[in-house]
C-alpha cells in the first residue's frame, strides 16, 4: 500500500528523531520539537472546537513567529487549508482575499491588527478572529489564553490524500485582483525533497526566517527545515543590525532573502564589518542581483551565495545556480557571473526556454524566449478561476511569463518579465541588464528601468534611481555612464531620483507603480 505524501509527516519525523532538540527560537522564547508538537496539537483541538473541518480555509496574517510556524501543522492535522496573508497589503486587499477564499477563521498578530479592524464588519465568512500577542486595546480572542484551554495530547488526524489542497496562496495582484494559488500536499512535499537536497539542508542548520513565511511558505522553509530537525529562528522584521546579531549569536548557517534585503546587508557591512567566522549560506530569489553583489557576498562577507528561481505557481523553486563540479575550473569572475543567473533545473523539475514557435532557444546566451516548466510542484490551479488557470498551464507546461536566455552550459538567465521587455528601434532590450550596469556606479544603491515612449525609437529607457546617502550624481552623469558601459541603443535616456523603490513583500520591485508615477508626474528628460 502506498503511503500518501503528507506534510504532517515532516513534523512527525522531527519529533521522533529530534524531540528534545531546540526546534524554534522566537522573541527570546525557546521550544523543543516536542514542545512545538504539543502546541500544534493544542491548536488542532482548538480549531476542531471552533467547527473547522476538512477543506475549510484558515487564514493567517502574521510576521515570522512560532505562532505562524505552528499554524501550518495545526491546520493540516484537520485537513484544513492554510491561507497565509501578505503582511504588506491594504485593508481592502484583505477584504477581497478573505471573502474570495471563504476563510472561516482568521489569526492575526496584534502588530498588524489595525489592517483588519476597518474591514471586520464586511467579512462574510470569518466566524472568529484570534489575535497573537493581544493587548488590552483589542476585543478579539487572545491566542495564548485560547490555546491554553486545549490538551497537548496526540490529535487524531483527518484522513487525507496527497493531492488534497493544503495551502491557498494569493499572488500580489499587481494587475487586477490577486489570484489564489492552490498547492497540494504532494506539491509541497516533493518540492521540499528536491530543495533540501540542492540547498544541502541538514540537522546541523540554524535557519533564520528572514523571508516571510506567507511568501510561498517562505520557499517551503516550514517544511524541509522541520523535516531535517534544523532549528528555526523567527525574525519579525529584516533589519540589517538585527540580522547580523542573530547570525552571530545563534551561529546562523543559512538564510533565504530578497535581493533588496541582501543589498541592505552589504551596505550595513561596509560601515560595520560584522566579523562572522562561521560558514553561512545565503539563498536569493527574485530579480537576479548583478555579479558584483555575488563577489561582495563571497569575498567580503565570506558567505556562500546561492541564487534560486521559481514562482508561487510551481511551489515555487525550479532552478538553482550553484556551480556544478565539472565547471569549477572556470575563472572566478565567470563563476560569479554564473551564480548570478537563475541557474539550471532542480531534480524533479523540467525547465525549458522556448521561442514563439514553441522551440527551445539556442544555447548562445543571446536568443530570448519564455521560461516554461513542468513538475510535481506545479499548482493544482487558481482558486475559483479556471480561465486564468488555462491561460498559464498549457499542455501540462506552466508558462511563467519570464523571458530568458540559455548559455552554453545550460544555465538560464532571466532577462525580464514578458511585459517588461523594452523594444527600442526594433531591438529587444533587457531592463535587468541595464539595471545591472547602473548598480556598478558607486553612487547607486538601487535602480529600476522602465520603457517610456519615444517619437523616433518607439520606446526608450528611463531609470528610477536611489542614491547612496550623501552621494551626489546628476542624471546626465548616469546617462553618460550607461552609454560608456552599454551599446548606445541600450543606454538610459532619462533619470528620476527617488528615496525608495516600490516593492512587493518578497522584495520584488513593482514597475507597474513606477510606470504610473512616470505618467502622473508627466514630464521627464528623455
Amino acid at each position: 500500500m502506498n503511503v500518501p505524501l503528507l506534510l504532517t509527516q515532516f513534523l512527525d519525523r522531527a519529533v521522533s528523531l529530534y524531540g528534545n532538540k531546540l526546534g524554534v527560537i522566537c522573541d527570546g522564547r525557546e521550544f523543543t520539537y516536542n514542545e512545538l508538537n504539543d502546541r500544534v496539537n493544542q491548536l488542532s483541538f482548538g480549531l476542531r472546537d471552533l467547527g473547522v473541518c476538512k477543506g475549510d480555509r484558515v487564514a493567517y496574517l502574521a510576521p515570522n513567529t512560532v505562532e505562524m510556524l505552528e499554524g501550518f501543522y495545526g491546520v493540516f492535522q484537520l485537513g484544513a487549508i492554510m491561507v497565509p496573508l501578505n503582511t504588506r497589503l491594504k485593508s481592502e486587499d484583505y477584504l477581497f482575499i478573505l471573502n474570495h477564499s471563504e476563510s472561516k477563521i482568521l489569526f492575526v498578530d496584534q502588530e498588524i491588527y489595525s489592517l483588519i479592524a476597518p474591514i471586520k464588519e464586511q467579512l462574510t465568512t470569518i466566524e472568529e478572529i484570534i489575535v497573537h500577542y493581544k493587548n488590552e486595546t483589542t476585543e478579539e480572542i487572545d491566542y495564548d489564553n485560547w490555546l491554553g484551554q486545549y490538551p497537548e495530547k496526540s490529535f487524531k488526524r483527518t484522513e487525507l490524500d496527497e493531492n488534497d489542497v493544503c495551502s491557498l496562496l494569493y499572488t500580489s495582484g499587481t494587475t487586477g485582483n490577486p489570484k489564489g494559488v492552490m498547492l497540494t500536499h504532494r506539491n509541497n512535499y516533493i518540492h521540499a525533497l528536491s530543495t533540501m537536497h540542492h540547498l544541502r539542508v541538514s540537522d546541523k542548520d540554524m535557519y533564520l526566517h528572514i523571508l516571510p513565511m506567507f511568501h510561498v511558505n517562505g520557499w517551503g522553509s516550514p517544511f524541509y527545515y522541520t523535516a531535517n530537525g534544523a532549528t528555526h529562528i523567527c525574525l519579525r522584521k529584516p533589519i540589517p543590525k538585527t540580522i547580523f546579531e542573530n547570525v552571530q549569536d545563534y551561529k546562523v548557517s543559512i538564510m533565504h532573502m530578497a535581493p533588496t534585503v541582501l543589498n541592505s546587508l552589504l551596505q550595513f557591512a561596509e560601515k560595520y564589518p560584522p566579523g562572522i567566522d562561521h560558514d553561512v549560506r545565503v539563498v536569493i530569489a527574485g530579480s537576479a542581483p548583478p555579479p558584483p553583489f555575488v563577489t561582495q557576498v563571497e569575498e567580503e562577507l565570506g558567505w556562500e551565495f546561492i541564487q534560486v528561481y521559481g514562482m508561487t505557481e510551481s511551489s515555487p523553486l525550479s532552478l538553482v545556480s550553484t556551480i556544478r563540479s565539472n565547471l569549477t575550473n572556470l575563472p572566478k569572475n565567470e563563476q560569479y557571473r554564473m551564480k548570478a543567473k537563475a541557474g539550471y533545473q532542480m531534480i524533479g523539475a523540467e525547465v525549458k526556454v522556448i521561442n514563439d514557435n514553441g522551440e527551445e532557444v539556442v544555447r548562445d546566451g543571446k536568443e530570448i524566449g519564455e521560461v516554461v516548466t513542468r513538475s510535481n510542484g506545479v499548482m493544482l490551479g487558481y482558486w475559483k478561476n479556471e480561465e486564468a488557470t488555462r491561460e498559464i498551464i498549457k499542455d501540462g507546461w506552466l508558462h511563467t511569463g519570464d523571458m530568458a536566455t540559455v548559455d552554453r552550459h545550460g544555465n538560464i538567465e532571466i532577462v525580464d518579465r514578458k511585459k517588461d521587455i523594452i523594444i527600442s528601434g526594433g531591438e529587444n532590450i533587457s531592463s535587468i541588464e541595464v539595471e545591472g550596469v547602473l548598480y556598478e556606479h558607486p553612487a547607486v544603491v538601487e535602480a529600476a528601468v522602465i520603457a517610456v515612449p519615444h517619437e523616433k525609437w518607439g520606446e526608450t529607457l528611463h531609470a528610477f534611481v536611489v542614491l547612496r546617502q550623501n552621494d551626489n550624481v546628476t542624471a546626465e552623469e548616469l546617462i553618460r555612464f550607461s552609454r560608456q558601459q552599454l551599446a548606445h541603443f541600450k543606454a538610459i535616456t532619462g533619470v528620476t531620483f527617488v528615496d525608495e523603490l516600490p516593492k512587493t513583500a518578497s522584495g520584488k520591485i513593482q514597475k507597474i507603480h513606477l510606470r504610473k508615477e512616470y505618467w502622473d508626474r508627466g514630464k521627464f528628460v528623455n
